[in-house]
């Protein structure tokens, strides 16, 4: 098994898609680190859009199952914190155009 990389990971994460807003958390900005030790366990810290968010826990699960599936990955622990607080600066400039239309629209 080769040693996979803080990129596959990321795209492993980006096949999560918000169910919310319908994009995807790495675009979102909700993904905030990944590190990967010798033995390929990876350790995503990431953090979701609100406090309340009441799908915190398939958040968590998704992640998980994605990096899983997508790379060669001997397990996966995410770990959700709220510092930094996510805000809307920290998505892709697509993802703040197309949610600003929506709510300015």
């Amino acid at each position: 098994m080769s040693q996979i990389t803080k990129e596959e990971v990321y795209k492993a994460i980006s096949t999560v898609i918000d169910p919310e807003v319908g994009f995807n958390l790495v675009e979102m900005g909700l993904i905030y680190d990944a590190k990967i030790d010798e033995e390929n366990n990876v350790f995503v810290t990431m953090t979701l859009s609100t406090r309340g968010c009441p799908l915190h826990q398939m958040m968590i699960q998704w992640v998980k199952e994605a990096v899983e599936r997508e790379t060669d990955a001997a397990s996966c622990e995410v770990e959700i914190v709220w510092e930094p607080a996510w805000n809307i600066n920290m998505a892709d400039q697509h993802v703040k155009d197309a949610l600003n239309s929506q709510v300015f629209g």
